[in-house]
């Protein structure tokens, strides 16, 4: 167990207060940029008086609920990453990569695009349905060949298979579901509601259970036979870290669409700050960092270019590839040497 360095725990307390402090501050800011910009008095009177002003609207119907929204879903996103990436020992293993996330968007492309009666409140259970398969498919390829670049590999190949379904259901919508379908696949949290929130909410307790399992991640980095010899059942176990962290990104799917690299960068910059690979420690301080991360790039597409807004998903992608192509480079580079 010494690979799991153990950081000082007022130094803990320190990045959880620093980055507590980051997703408070984004939050107020963002309450009050935009059109029309708000002063902290403004701010504060819409909070403590409930009256039907456009100001008042504009904060509690369209701006809180954005902010709630992103950080719910930056930090369901940061878990299932660090779940992904310690029950596979992939480093780079995360909902995008797996085709965990190309899968439960083919599911909602074939109910935007085909305008299937079905209930809003099922939608994350028929995208959890598709995260499954998709993810599974790459999951039982990859099972026992632990190559960080054949694993990445198969899940490319999977991706694209699943976009190229994607494409074809597209091909077969009227102009007016397409426009509909690519609003939600770009990946935004534009035009989130309560209901939105609402229906994110109460998956927010696979959050809880995930972190049951802490201990059980930390033991499965030691190995197979290991885990095994201390009592752990290996193959039960890592199935239902997998539809778990499957769990977390398909209500995300469903409400803002797929959200790229947030859930693989997130778990990197936690280990980063806190100097260890232990899990009981990762799991909750990178929930605060998923969610500082997706409401910032969020802030970030709103702001920007005002009036015009990039999706948010553009933005994790301008700046999670970049760091992806960063650490494969170094992962290389000590494998050469």
């Amino acid at each position: 167990m010494t690979r799991f360095i153990r950081y000082p725990k007022n130094s803990i307390v320190t990045t959880v207060t620093v980055c507590f402090l980051l997703l408070v501050c984004v939050g107020f800011v963002g309450l009050m940029v935009g059109a029309p910009f708000l002063q902290p008095v403004q701010l504060w009177a819409i909070f403590t008086n409930s009256d039907n002003t456009v100001n008042h609207v504009l904060v509690m119907q369209s701006r809180l609920p954005r902010f709630i929204l992103g950080s719910l879903a930056g930090a369901m996103l940061s878990v299932s990453g660090v779940m992904l990436q310690n029950v596979m020992r992939n480093a780079l293993a995360d909902p995008e990569l797996l085709g965990v996330s190309s899968g439960s968007a083919a599911v909602m492309a074939a109910i935007i695009i085909f305008q299937l009666p079905i209930s809003y409140a099922w939608q994350p259970w028929l995208a959890l349905l598709g995260g499954v398969i998709g993810g599974g498919f790459v999951v039982l390829a990859s099972w026992r060949d632990k190559s960080t670049v054949r694993v990445i590999l198969i899940g490319v190949a999977v991706s694209s298979l699943l976009n190229a379904i994607i494409t074809t259901i597209v091909s077969l919508g009227q102009q007016d579901t397409i426009s509909l379908f690519y609003d939600y696949f770009v990946g935004g949290l534009e035009n989130r509601t309560w209901r939105q929130v609402e229906l994110i909410l109460p998956w927010v307790v696979v959050l809880c259970v995930s972190y049951l399992f802490a201990r059980q991640l930390n033991i499965l980095q030691l190995g197979d036979e290991l885990s095994a010899g201390l009592g752990l059942k290996v193959s039960v176990l890592r199935l239902i870290i997998f539809l778990l962290a499957i769990a977390l990104v398909a209500p995300v799917v469903a409400t803002c669409g797929p959200i790229s690299y947030i859930a693989m960068l997130a778990p990197h910059i936690t280990r980063h700050l806190l100097r260890t690979q232990d899990t009981l420690r990762i799991i909750p301080v990178s929930m605060l960092v998923g969610a500082v991360l997706l409401t910032f790039a969020d802030f970030l597409a709103r702001t920007l270019f005002s009036p015009i807004e990039i999706p948010v998903g553009v933005w994790t992608t301008l700046l999670g590839g970049p760091l992806l192509l960063l650490f494969l480079g170094r992962r290389f580079g000590r494998e050469r040497a």
